[in-house]
């Protein structure tokens, strides 16, 4: 097995925080990433679960325990990516094909951030509309949960977004590098701000080999990639104490 897409756990329903959601959520990771360790340490695996922010950081530091490599471990941000584009192409009408918003820091709400100065068919886009499409890209999870009344969260564009992620790794771990937006564990070396960070991350023969760093941001993405880290940092930390208090089973 080279490739487990992780689709788990409860999801969000109306009212409910994503802090709400990781006491249950992480403990079902768990079980999964056990299994995993267990029977295909090698492969990687694509947390598609919530919170992102927290359950990730949660899972790399038991893989770390237990002597794997926390690398094999990605929070799967694609969703944010595709609507992003999505937006983007119902504003201007440029070709979809040619629309790739990277989206950086995590995976919910603020921590959201598209780059959208990255992007030619975005470069005439007003600051008023940079700042609406941004909050549109932020709260797009929320909307969904709240026009399905509670009763489920994203589930088609979610599956297309997981496709599009197990694309990618697949397409490296059969020898054609490959680029998609991810949430992993940082190199100490690069000098990020913070140990766990989405960005775009270069997929090869054994998995993550490279993410880009976040860097070339205008005034107003700048000002957000702040806000980004401040929630960003309470939420993985969040992870971090659920890992010191557990660790996977031999």
């Amino acid at each position: 097995c080279d490739l487990v897409l992780v689709p788990a756990g409860m999801p969000r329903k109306p009212g409910m925080t994503r802090a709400d959601l990781l006491g249950v959520n992480a403990g079902i990771a768990k079980n999964i990433v056990e299994a995993c360790a267990k029977y295909c340490p090698n492969a990687i695996l694509g947390l598609i679960v919530n919170p992102v922010n927290s359950v990730v950081p949660a899972m790399c530091e038991l893989y770390k325990k237990a002597g794997l490599d926390p690398k094999k471990i990605c929070g799967v941000t694609s969703l944010d990516i595709v609507r992003a584009n999505k937006f983007v192409y119902e504003a201007t009408g440029a070709d979809l094909a040619g629309i790739d918003v990277p989206v950086v820091g995590g995976h919910a709400g603020a921590t959201i951030l598209p780059l959208f100065s990255k992007v030619p068919a975005a470069k005439d886009f007003s600051p008023e509309q940079v700042e609406a499409m941004d909050k549109h890209v932020q709260d797009a999870g929320t909307d969904v949960v709240n026009a399905k009344g509670g009763k489920g969260s994203a589930t088609l564009s979610m599956a297309y977004a997981g496709a599009k992620f197990g694309n990618a790794v697949l397409c490296g771990l059969a020898g054609e590098e490959n680029e998609e937006c991810a949430y992993v564990l940082r190199d100490e070396a690069e000098g990020a701000k913070l140990p766990y960070l989405a960005s775009k991350v270069t997929f090869g023969a054994a998995g993550v080999m490279k993410a880009a760093p976040i860097e070339g941001l205008n005034e107003y993405e700048q000002k957000r990639y702040e806000e980004c880290l401040t929630q960003l940092k309470g939420e993985i930390d969040a992870g971090l104490e659920f890992a010191a208090t557990t660790e996977l089973a031999k």
